[in-house]
């Protein structure tokens, strides 16, 4: 692919994605406009809109610290229908009773803290080397296990704007599938749903009031609406003299406490660094 720049700046773009695309696409057009490499910390579903935060260039090294952080949604579940996709894309079936308000937030308690959750099978999980959604749309009988998610909030907002639909606050770990939920609330209250609409509104330090739509960013203007990398990192700071051996590999003393720093060049910010027993060495390097 040919660039007509390459921009130096790296960090991150909070990106408003539309409903209707896939989060591949817009990461793309992130890519072509700052001609660096970029990636997504954790992708939406065409249907799905709101944040997603794209790394851009040497900050895509930091994705592991991003892992724990907890998201937020606002979602929609329709009752009375299922599908194979478990979301209004796929082939719906109809069936199955239509709760009441109050019957649903009785039956939301039981779903805060931590679970076990099945995937749906049109996910990117792998089965023996092969993608969910790739061996359902093979028409392959499978079964995903369950993973471990977390679940801190699960409030009924309201009805929603389809009919036997309502409207739901989710806060979770990452890692939680929002239609499996809908499947598995569903399936509490005797009947079955599937998610017709999804906002994801927070994920972790990026919020959808900070958000920027793709359609606003252009050549001239995208290296403004890049966050640096640093301002993004909930970790303390541990500064070094330019000339400490620790920017050379060697693992050298300090009088800080054990844990993950963001660590300094003298005012310039250099990467991630670890310390240990009274002793400090670089993790990830980003300049």
């Amino acid at each position: 692919m040919n660039y007509t720049r390459k921009i130096k700046t790296f960090g991150f773009i909070n990106l408003n994605k539309p409903t209707g695309r896939s989060s591949a696409l817009y990461v793309a057009k992130v890519k072509r406009l700052t001609g660096q490499p970029c990636g997504h910390l954790g992708t939406l579903d065409p249907l799905a809109n709101g944040v997603l935060p794209v790394g851009i260039g040497n900050a895509n090294r930091l994705f592991d610290y991003f892992l724990n952080k907890k998201k937020e949604y606002v979602a929609q579940f329709t009752f009375g229908e299922t599908s194979d996709t478990l979301d209004s894309t796929g082939i719906i079936e109809r069936g199955g009773t239509i709760p009441r308000a109050e019957e649903i937030a009785k039956a939301l308690p039981a779903f805060i803290g931590e679970t076990d959750q099945v995937p749906p099978d049109y996910s990117a999980k792998s089965v023996n080397g092969r993608r969910g959604y790739a061996l359902a749309r093979a028409g392959v009988e499978f079964t995903l296990p369950s993973k471990r998610v977390r679940i801190d909030r699960f409030e009924l907002l309201g009805e929603g704007e389809d009919k036997n639909s309502y409207r739901f606050l989710i806060e979770c770990g990452a890692g939680t599938y929002i239609r499996s939920l809908a499947r598995d609330l569903a399936a509490a209250l005797g009947t079955q749903a599937l998610m017709s609409a999804l906002t994801r509104t927070k994920s972790g330090v990026f919020f959808i009031e900070n958000a920027v739509s793709p359609d606003v960013l252009t050549e001239e203007n995208v290296e403004s609406f890049i966050i640096p990398t640093e301002s993004v990192l909930p970790f303390p700071r541990l500064t070094a003299d330019k000339n400490n051996r620790v920017f050379t590999g060697v693992k050298t003393s300090v009088t800080a406490a054990d844990g993950e720093y963001k660590l300094y060049r003298g005012e310039d910010f250099y990467g991630m660094a670890t310390v240990k027993n009274g002793a400090f060495y670089t993790v990830t390097k980003l300049c």
